[in-house]
């Protein structure tokens, strides 16, 4: 009984999204889509292994350059593409968490930030990216040359499938014996170190999986928009994915998902205010601080947790 009532709001959210294209805008629900992804995957690395990365938009739009050029230049299919830039980030991430790992706290996030900004001037100079004009334009060819996916309605179904498959990875992860393992490093590394762990190697396995998933949420994002820019490696980006995480709730499963729409619905219905959106999702962030310390997915977790009152004795 208590199995059904937890998987209750995971199958009401997932009629929601079914039903969701018929009210919606469907490019509308892909970008929230592909952006609860991304934070997923960066609170795998923060909520599970409480490591700070600043540098998340390299994996993020790196991926999203080398799926817009395989689909405009190489034309490969969707899939192909998507595979490619998932796999382009993990070896990314590879190399930034070989160097990062090695430190801790500030000085971890200051390196990954560091790293990622490298990444946004070789993006910046490089000749496959068209430097500040980035990649336009950039085609959507049927999955597997038979179902056409130019409509985003039809669109949506893919990127939904995509997210979804995603997002269990993601959850396979948290909760196997691996993910038991990095849910100790956070809580006490020294002791998980006495055990008998490689502390280290826990880390980079899990960075470079959360590297990937970023990577995969980038190539997917292309799909959606037919773009790839240099928004999409800037340092602001690293921060709104910060951002997401914790509205939503840092170290839970459906934090990022809540976050992520609660930023990107605010930069639609705001969208008229331009630069005044900042300053919007800045007033948010703090008063979600202040008044939800856990996020809001981790204030109605400690909410449920709490055990109700012992009733008089008669």
């Amino acid at each position: 009984m208590a199995v059904t009532r937890s998987l209750l709001p995971w199958l009401a959210l997932g009629l929601a999204l079914i039903v969701a294209p018929f009210f919606v805008y469907p490019v509308l629900l892909m970008k929230v889509l592909c952006f609860a992804l991304f934070a997923c995957a960066f609170n795998l690395l923060l909520g599970y292994v409480g490591l700070l990365s600043f540098g998340h938009a390299a994996f993020f739009g790196f991926a999203a350059y080398v799926s817009a050029h395989a689909l405009k230049v190489w034309e490969l299919g969707p899939l192909q593409a998507v595979a490619l830039g998932t796999l382009t980030a993990g070896v990314l991430g590879l190399g930034f968490g070989w160097l990062a790992i090695r430190r801790q706290g500030i000085y971890f996030a200051m390196v990954t930030l560091a790293l990622a900004q490298m990444i946004y001037f070789l993006c910046l100079q490089a000749a496959f990216t068209h430097g500040e004009d980035g990649i336009q334009a950039v085609p959507r060819p049927p999955v597997f040359g038979l179902i056409d996916v130019s409509d985003p309605g039809r669109l949506y179904w893919l990127v939904l499938a995509l997210t979804v498959l995603g997002f269990l990875v993601i959850a396979r992860a948290i909760h196997s014996p691996f993910g038991q393992v990095l849910t100790a490093i956070r809580e006490n590394e020294p002791r998980a170190i006495s055990l008998g762990y490689d502390v280290d190697r826990h880390k980079l396995v899990a960075f470079v999986l959360s590297a990937a998933l970023a990577g995969f949420a980038g190539a997917i994002k292309v799909m959606v928009f037919q773009l790839a820019s240099l928004t999409d490696v800037h340092w602001h980006m690293s921060g709104e994915v910060v951002l997401m995480t914790l509205i939503g709730g840092v170290g839970t499963l459906a934090g990022p998902l809540v976050g992520a729409a609660v930023v990107v619905g605010i930069q639609n219905v705001f969208a008229s205010f331009g630069a005044w959106v900042t300053i919007i999702q800045g007033g948010i962030f703090v008063a979600c601080v202040l008044l939800f310390r856990r996020g809001i997915m981790g204030e109605i977790a400690a909410w449920r947790q709490r055990k109700p009152p012992d009733a008089p004795a008669e």
